[in-house]
């Protein structure tokens, strides 16, 4: 499906390409813990910029992510569950753009692992 609408661009790949988690060599990244059921794994990181995998619970507390801004916008790519946001439901093999200034409170339905690039870093929004 694609979609474009309020700030957000979304294609699935899923009709050409086929994602497959390597549950081991995931299990060798560095995690951070927040302690809600919420993980993130720092890949690459220059300046403002951050390439990260978040690993959520399927228990995770509702609330394991706080509103925030993404100064330089956001894409990002389902591998494993679904993320849903106030622009709507992305699942496995989706990927989405956000404009710069794009302003969300994302939250994992299920298990949920996404590959998130950040070109311009991250705001926490009260």
């Amino acid at each position: 499906m694609n979609q474009s609408a309020g700030g957000v661009l979304r294609r699935s790949l899923n009709d050409f390409l086929h994602i497959e988690l390597d549950e081991a060599a995931l299990n060798r990244l560095q995690w951070r813990d927040f302690g809600n059921g919420l993980s993130m794994a720092r890949l690459a990181r220059e300046d403002a910029r951050e390439l990260v995998l978040y690993r959520i619970a399927a228990d995770a507390s509702p609330d394991a992510f706080v509103k925030h801004e993404h100064t330089g916008g956001e894409f990002y790519l389902v591998l494993k569950g679904k993320i849903a946001d106030e622009t709507g439901e992305y699942e496995k093999g989706d990927i989405v753009f956000l404009d710069a200034r794009s302003v969300h409170t994302p939250r994992a339905v299920g298990e949920t692992i996404v590959l998130v690039l950040w070109p311009a870093g991250v705001r926490l929004v009260d």
